[in-house]
């Protein structure tokens, strides 16, 4: 017997179409980009480096960049969209009846590997080190916070009481801001050390900011934070 939620426009076991060339391309040429504007970083440093060089090492025109980033800044804010998209996949699969914020702890869960966290890790490191860096921490930290935004405003749009434009809000820039602190404390912990323990130090440490902002901060919840250091 037919599913009665499913749809013959939505099929449950429909399988996505296969990106074309064009859409393969056009990420080639994005990966080739923010690659180039990595290597530039780690090799002449912040500041040192424009547009046209970053142009020159992918292989394309300083129009080309501009297709598809507005600045050196964006390209390398970019670096973390990666690991950003797997976890808003991730989010998105959770149950639709799910709190909002279990559903992120899970969506952090569910990226296994610590080596999936590194680019965010590397930039956030970068950002940290030059102050040169700070825009293009807000230009990552900004499209986050719009992302989480999104999947919020979607998952909330049928939930009586909660489509207040003022909750979905507050709940975005409070996902961000725990997801920030975690960032902090371990690089206040690590530095740039990008080491799989490191890296998987962070996964836990963002999973817990988000354990700790659904407990409403209560210290029964996390008694560790009761203890002086």
């Amino acid at each position: 017997m037919p599913d009665p939620l499913s749809s013959p426009e939505t099929p449950q076991d429909a399988v996505p179409a296969a990106p074309s060339r064009r859409e393969l391309n056009k990420a080639a040429t994005r990966q080739a980009i923010t690659d180039a504007a990595l290597g530039l970083l780690r090799s002449k440093g912040p500041g040192n480096f424009t547009v046209e060089d970053i142009a020159d090492t992918a292989g394309i025109s300083r129009r080309t960049f501009f297709n598809y980033f507005s600045s050196t800044d964006a390209a390398l804010a970019s670096i973390v969209h990666g690991f950003l998209d797997n976890a808003i996949q991730q989010l998105r699969l959770r149950p639709a009846d799910e709190p909002m914020l279990e559903s992120a702890q899970a969506a952090l869960v569910a990226l296994a590997d610590p080596k999936a966290i590194a680019p965010l890790a590397e930039l956030f490191s970068l950002t940290q080190q030059s102050p040169l860096m700070s825009h293009t921490e807000l230009e990552a930290w900004d499209h986050c916070r719009a992302q989480v935004f999104t999947v919020a405003r979607e998952r909330l749009a049928g939930t009586p009481g909660e489509r207040d434009e003022l909750y979905v809000h507050a709940l975005a820039g409070s996902i961000i801001s725990c997801g920030k602190a975690a960032m902090e404390v371990w690089f206040s912990r690590r530095g740039p050390d990008l080491s799989p323990a490191s890296l998987a130090e962070l996964r836990q440490l963002l999973i817990d900011a988000m354990a700790l902002l659904g407990a409403g901060f209560t210290t029964t919840a996390f008694p560790s934070a009761t203890r002086s250091s």
